[in-house]
C-alpha cells in the first residue's frame, strides 16, 4: 500500500493499538499526527521514532469528546500538515469494567461520547475538506465485543454498537 504525499491522523495514537497503526501507516509512507490525550511521552517518542524513518510526524492533544477540542486539533494538523487524506479513529476512554448494577453512570456516557461522539466531532472537522477534495478515507475501529457482549463489559458494548449504528 503506497500512501506517499498523504497524511494520516490516529485517534489514540499513543496508545498500544494507536502505535501499531500509526507505525504502519508511516511504513507505507504518510505523514502522521499522532493524536493523545494525556500521553504526551509516548507520543513524542513515537514522533522522534518516525523522524528518524525520514517521516513528517507532530503529536497533537485533544479531548475526542469536545468538539471545540477536536476543530483546535483540526487547526494544528492543517496548520504543520496540511489537510489529512486519512482519518483513522481509534481513541476510547478506558475504565473499570462492572456489572451493570455496579458500573458508574459516567462509564456510560464516557463510552457514548468516546466511540459515537469522536466520530461524530472528527467528522465535521474533517470530512468537508475530503469532500471538497473528492478524496479521503474515514476510518472507526470497533470490536468484535460489540457483538459479544460479554460479562462486565456492557458500556464498552453500547458505545461501540453506537458506533457501529453511526458508521453503517
Amino acid at each position: 500500500l503506497d500512501l506517499t504525499g498523504k497524511t494520516a491522523i490516529v485517534t489514540g495514537g499513543s496508545g498500544q493499538l494507536g502505535r501499531t497503526m500509526v507505525r504502519t501507516l508511516s511504513d507505507c509512507g504518510a505523514n502522521i499526527a499522532i493524536h493523545y490525550n494525556n500521553n504526551n511521552t509516548q507520543a513524542d517518542l513515537l514522533v522522534k521514532e518516525l523522524e528518524a524513518k525520514g517521516r513528517i510526524a507532530i503529536s497533537v492533544q485533544a479531548d475526542i469528546t469536545n468538539y471545540d477540542s477536536v476543530i483546535n486539533m483540526r487547526d494544528k494538523v492543517v496548520s504543520a500538515l496540511g489537510n489529512p487524506d486519512i482519518i483513522l479513529n481509534n481513541a476510547v476512554i478506558q475504565y473499570e469494567w462492572k456489572s451493570v448494577l455496579e458500573q458508574d453512570f459516567k462509564d456510560y456516557q464516557s463510552q457514548f461520547d468516546s466511540c459515537v461522539m469522536q466520530n461524530v466531532y472528527m467528522a465535521k472537522a474533517f470530512l468537508p475538506n475530503m469532500i471538497k477534495n473528492n478524496y479521503g478515507r474515514f476510518i472507526a475501529i470497533n470490536t468484535e465485543c460489540s457483538m459479544l457482549a460479554e460479562e462486565n463489559c456492557s458500556a464498552y458494548v453500547a458505545g461501540k454498537r453506537g458506533l457501529d449504528g453511526l458508521i453503517r
